[in-house]
């Protein structure tokens, strides 16, 4: 029996947790803020697969790195905006066919555990 190769292969990175100034209150100007992110990545990876090499997959290790540098290294007035940016900083690798992109801001409501906005790329 033929074995068969997969498609698509899902990456995801759960509940990185950074720090970061977002916000439009004066509080959240001067004093960073957790973030937490969550990613979804679809790559081909059928040549991964068969190959077993490292070169021929989606690193997400390099990849979680730029998000880590660019979101500690910037402000942002609106979660909006920083999950855009995390997503266009994913949606550069030619790989990825998919991404998408979650934003939690904790206790950024009273009597809420988070707020969040989720973001969604592809390219065909």
């Amino acid at each position: 029996m033929p074995r068969l190769e997969p498609a698509m292969a899902r990456i995801r990175v759960k509940d990185l947790r950074l720090r970061t100034y977002i916000g439009i209150k004066e509080e959240e100007i001067l004093n960073r803020q957790d973030v937490l992110i969550n990613l979804t990545m679809l790559y081909p990876a059928a040549e991964a697969v068969r190959e077993n090499d490292i070169e021929q997959a989606l690193n997400y290790r390099t990849i979680t790195k730029a998000i880590i540098q660019h979101v500690e290294d910037n402000r942002f007035a609106l979660l909006e905006r920083l999950t855009q940016e995390i997503l266009d900083l994913v949606m550069r690798y030619p790989q990825v066919r998919y991404a998408e992109v979650e934003v939690d801001k904790p206790h950024a409501l009273r009597f809420a555990e988070s707020v969040s906005i989720t973001l969604a790329a592809h390219r065909d």
